[in-house]
């Protein structure tokens, strides 16, 4: 084994247990130039390099440089008994499995995306019977209109509560509700407005 003079330290070479080699510091141009010499991979950063240096100095064997590849799952074949893999992701065979299932009218609709991702592991039954049940509560559930959409959700309402009765009428209650301090949400009481104004039209 050879000593560095001017730092002190082992020469790099195949001399070299793996301890020594770990308790000097080197260069990763050093640990490069002996990977070439020794026909090592050179690939990957000062770590890897050094990883391997001392794994060979202690077998003489090479490390592998290659990385492992990521596996992923492909899905050969879907039918209703299959199982949702695990980061589902739509793919256009499983648009065509939902088509050929569900019918034209099928898309990947994101609380359906969603269930999906939430659900690896169920089969794909599931998925068709789950889909049917966004689409049913889709039709059921009342639309939630924003804030900003005051007006829209008090003439809904007014017209939920008071079927007959016109749009001018319904217009007339918003006006009166809006110039109240407070909510602005229908309430029966409102319409004791329009029987005012039918005083004041008969006064007229």
């Amino acid at each position: 084994m050879m000593i560095d003079d001017n730092q002190q330290r082992p020469q790099l070479d195949k001399s070299l247990d793996s301890q020594t080699f770990l308790n000097y510091y080197y260069l990763k141009e050093e640990l490069v130039d002996f990977c070439k010499q020794n026909g090592l991979p050179t690939l990957g950063n000062k770590v890897d390099i050094t990883k391997r240096i001392a794994y060979f100095l202690d077998t003489g064997e090479i490390l592998s440089s290659s990385k492992p590849v990521n596996k992923t799952i492909v899905v050969e074949k879907i039918c209703e008994e299959s199982l949702i893999e695990e980061n589902f992701k739509c793919s256009e065979k499983h648009r065509a499995f939902f088509k050929e299932k569900i019918g034209k009218s099928f898309s990947f609709q994101v609380p359906f995306q969603k269930w999906l991702k939430a659900n690896a592991g169920k089969t794909y039954q599931d998925a068709i019977n789950a889909y049917y049940q966004i689409q049913e509560e889709k039709k059921t559930k009342k639309t939630t209109i924003d804030k900003q959409f005051e007006y829209n959700t008090y003439i809904r309402d007014f017209f939920n509560d008071n079927q007959g009765k016109t749009l001018q009428e319904a217009i007339l209650c918003w006006k009166y509700k809006k110039s109240k301090a407070g909510h602005h949400q229908y309430e029966k009481d409102d319409l004791k407005v329009l029987i005012k104004n039918e005083e004041d039209i008969s006064f007229d």
